[in-house]
């Protein structure tokens, strides 16, 4: 019985041994680059840092990458990478395990179209775009988490260019404005909780120029011209 429960031991040995052997962490090619499964823990423990496959130095396939909380390592990114170039689909994720955000990422540049979520919800809280070079591009929305939009913008080459809108939880237009590589530049309307207009004129630079109208109520409580700081007209 004795010499049974050995040998049933030796032959689960050699089968584990055999296992490993056929499938090794942290190797190298002939060329010394990181080949195969790779696995890193965090400098001086036992917790993981990272796991992966490389196929010649190049990452391929599902990477997962963890952040220590409370000593402990939690799963924070997965990134799924290809073999062509060095482009990744990336998915962000919060220790409750929620998706923060997803989109794609060159390096360590995102890339493309982008998608961040509210705080332990799966609403959508900002869509925005970058172009390969890293900065945002084209249109950009904020979301209120009743799903209405909270702001829109254009952007080109990271900065604000074009038609930018602020709106209330409950979809009123608060502010209708434009910018011109990332100042503001051209007509400007702003408007109460109710919609009314409190004041609109035009910018220059990030400098309000020209006469501008304030209102009280909807109604025009006074005229400034903001080139002169000349106050044009004022009722009580």
């Amino acid at each position: 019985m004795i010499k049974q429960k050995f040998y049933t031991l030796f032959i689960l040995t050699l089968f584990l041994t055999s296992a490993f052997a056929q499938n090794p962490v942290n190797q190298f090619d002939k060329d010394g680059l990181r080949h195969g499964f790779w696995t890193k823990n965090y400098h001086k423990t036992k917790e993981k840092r990272y796991e992966g496959v490389f196929k010649h130095g190049k990452e391929i396939d599902s990477f997962k990458f963890y952040t220590l909380s409370g000593g402990k390592s939690v799963l924070s990114a997965i990134k799924v990478f290809n073999e062509t170039d060095s482009i990744a689909e990336v998915t962000f994720i919060a220790s409750t395990k929620k998706v923060i955000s997803e989109g794609k990422m060159n390096g360590k540049r995102f890339i493309g179209p982008w998608t961040f979520y509210h705080k332990n919800a799966d609403v959508k809280m900002i869509e925005e775009n970058y172009n390969d070079d890293g900065l945002l591009e084209g249109e950009r929305f904020v979301y209120f988490k009743n799903g209405n939009v909270a702001e829109s913008a254009r952007y080109k080459n990271g900065k604000l260019d074009g038609e930018s809108k602020w709106f209330s939880e409950k979809n009123i237009l608060l502010r209708h404005t434009h910018y011109k590589e990332g100042e503001l530049e051209g007509k400007t309307i702003n408007y109460d909780a109710n919609g009314n207009i409190t004041s609109e004129g035009d910018y220059n630079n990030s400098q309000k120029k020209g006469i501008w109208k304030y209102y009280k109520d909807g109604k025009l409580t006074k005229e400034i011209d903001h080139t002169t700081q000349e106050v044009i007209s004022k009722k009580e």
